[in-house]
């Protein structure tokens, strides 16, 4: 669709810097009316006030700010807890898990507006453009798409601020801001400033969510956390809503410093980007979650769904949540998950969460099997043909090597 076909306009709208010299530009560059669209995914209500008055100053026509925090994290959290995704080894995927919800309700606010296409403020050089636009893809595909960071020739923080001075429209961002940051319910992301240097070890002023483990107290504390077919209910005791659940543990366990990560990790469109990552309570539940799998899944049940949570990691990270290979994914997830029900106890200390008790009505644990002691239950003799049989191709190898025949070795 060419530029004058294009009348309106919705854009994700956060407030920021970006998105708030997207306004202007959008109306300049497309002669269209600019809707703001903003998802509450548990940011904050600091993120979230005045936004609307802010985006009608800025240009907007209209301003709406979708409550998503349940459904953010019933919907797309849980479900990705029961894959076990961790994008390489330590990202617990907080940014990716967030794009598919906000997308989706960006579309649903297009086709409600009749808009004719959807912008974002997402740069050239990140991941979170392939997670919006694919999303637009499998929900959207008639809806043009523009990103004026692919566009426009402004390239840096300066020349939005000289942008927004030029037209008179106010913005508390500024050229010291040093760090980018992301915050939703599951997490915050940090990126920028000294972190872009992975010699430079961050400082204090990058967290803040969490407080230093070592000015964290120096008393564990213990927290028992309760799962329905892999749904977690209760946080000691108390029936909790999925969101209600999160926002209790990251409070319990970000004043013990737990969730914090520094990783270089790399980025679908090639390059190797630095960030830092708070997630306290999505430590907690996801560490909690693997202790009750370890009780309910037999060997092969638990590494067929380690497999799962590796692929469902890059599905996440890759912006593939609307496909025919997440579904499936998340289906075999869901069928463990029935059995992951029962109690675990995690203790926070240090910047640890350390699993201590689990107890579950659908554990594979016999203490009557697994004891060092005497027990009326497992003959061990059975054990030496066990081993024959498993260790058989071993045998056959090495007496091929050798050039042994088979007869008198106990094979035949």
């Amino acid at each position: 669709m060419s530029k004058k076909n294009i009348k309106k306009v919705v854009l994700a709208y956060s407030g920021g810097l970006d998105t708030s010299a997207i306004i202007p530009w959008l109306k300049e560059n497309y002669d269209c009316e600019v809707i703001a669209f903003a998802a509450d995914v548990g940011q904050g209500d600091e993120e979230l006030q005045g936004l609307r008055e802010k985006a009608i100053k800025t240009g907007a026509s209209e301003c709406y700010i979708v409550d998503l925090k349940e459904e953010f994290v019933s919907d797309y959290i849980y479900p990705t807890i029961t894959t076990g995704a961790v994008y390489e080894g330590q990202y617990l995927l907080g940014t990716s898990m967030a794009r598919p919800i906000i997308a989706k309700a960006q579309v649903e606010i297009a086709r409600k507006v009749g808009a004719d296409a959807l912008c974002h403020g997402c740069t050239g050089k990140g991941n979170d453009q392939v997670r919006f636009e694919g999303t637009f893809a499998a929900l959207a595909p008639e809806l043009t798409v523009i990103a004026p960071w692919r566009e426009w020739d402004m390239v840096s923080r300066e020349d939005l601020l000289a942008y927004l001075a030029e037209r008179d429209i106010k913005t508390t961002a500024s050229a010291t801001k040093i760090y980018s940051r992301d915050a939703n319910a599951w997490h915050i992301s940090h990126e920028g400033g000294e972190l872009e240097d992975p010699w430079c070890e961050p400082s204090k002023e990058v967290w803040t969510m969490t407080v230093s483990p070592e000015d964290a107290p120096n008393t564990p504390e213990r927290v028992e956390v309760s799962f329905e077919q892999g749904r977690m209910v209760k946080v000691n005791g108390e029936a909790l809503s999925p969101y209600q659940c999160l926002v209790k543990l990251n409070e319990l366990a970000g004043a013990h410093g737990v969730g914090r990560i520094d990783i270089v990790e790399n980025r679908l469109v090639g390059m190797k980007s630095r960030g830092c990552y708070e997630t306290p309570g999505g430590t907690v539940m996801l560490t909690a979650y693997k202790a009750l799998e370890s009780l309910v899944l037999d060997k092969a049940a638990l590494k067929y769904r380690e497999q799962i949570g590796l692929e469902f990691s890059h599905v996440m990270y890759d912006g593939r949540w609307f496909t025919p290979l997440s579904d499936a994914l998340l289906a075999g997830a869901a069928s463990f998950a029935e059995q992951v029900t029962g109690d675990i106890v995690v203790k926070l200390y240090k910047g640890q969460a350390t699993v201590t008790q689990r107890r579950s009505p659908n554990s594979l644990y016999s203490e009557d099997f697994a004891t060092f002691g005497a027990d009326d239950v497992y003959d061990q003799s059975h054990a030496e043909g066990f081993i024959r049989l498993y260790s058989l191709s071993s045998r056959i190898s090495a007496l091929n090597k050798k050039g042994v025949p088979f007869k008198n070795t106990g094979i035949e």
